[in-house]
């Protein structure tokens, strides 16, 4: 394979990728770029996403049943749960990231591998990472669970809204068929809104990574709890 291309935005900034920076497609065996590979440029450009929980804590903490945990254990766990994560979803594409210091982890599921074009079908081979990933939210149960959704610009762009939408929530129900509590999750899909992250690979055409998901985790601690409880 070829030396690879990012191109970023409006300021055209370049990252060179080498062959580590592509994963098999389950499916056709096609090999595509991975967002393990590129998770360093991506967390500047898509920081957004990154930002404040989909419509708060306060209301989501209550409606969850969230116990909580005491500071100094949520900060082992949090390490814990990203150390794991990262090693048991190695070689998948997959993207685990910690957000602020210890604010919460973004898990990004991998272009093109997650999805054909135009479905939010979840490809068959992709079950067994999103299975580690649904194990390791049951596993650690105090935090609350944004998942977002993503388009290239294939289409119209009410198409791709609601495209996006669908792959959020497609995920958030895989998850939950696995016994993620559905309380804990939240869904927004962003459309192609995000479309300014493209890779181009020797002579091919420049092709969008937007095909993904975004799974955000932010651990809950008690003082979290305690002030929803108090409607603070």
């Amino acid at each position: 394979m070829k030396t690879s291309k990012i191109i970023l935005s409006s300021t055209a900034a370049v990252a060179l990728l080498g062959t580590s920076a592509c994963v098999t497609d389950p499916n056709t065996g096609e090999q595509k770029v991975s967002r393990t590979a590129i998770g360093a440029v991506l967390g500047g450009v898509l920081g957004t996403a990154a930002g404040g929980l989909i419509g708060g804590d306060t209301a989501r903490i209550i409606g969850a049943g969230i116990g909580g945990s005491a500071g100094a254990v949520i900060g082992k766990q949090f390490d814990d749960q990203i150390k794991e994560l990262d090693e048991q979803t190695a070689g998948s594409g997959v993207d685990v990231e910690e957000i602020g210091d210890q604010d919460g982890i973004l898990v990004r599921l991998p272009d093109g591998v997650t999805f054909a074009s135009g479905s939010a079908d979840i490809n068959p081979g992709f079950y067994d990472t999103l299975n580690t990933v649904a194990d390791s939210l049951i596993q650690y149960p105090n935090s609350l669970i944004d998942v977002y959704g993503f388009t290239d610009t294939t289409g119209s762009n009410a198409l791709n809204q609601n495209l996006s939408e669908r792959r959020a929530q497609t995920v958030a129900d895989y998850l939950a068929s696995r016994g993620v509590a559905r309380s804990r999750m939240a869904t927004q899909g962003f459309g192609e809104s995000y479309d300014q992250l493209r890779v181009k690979t020797g002579d091919n055409v420049n092709e969008p990574l937007n095909r993904r998901v975004e799974i955000k985790i932010v651990p809950i601690s008690q003082d979290d709890v305690n002030a929803a409880r108090s409607g603070n």
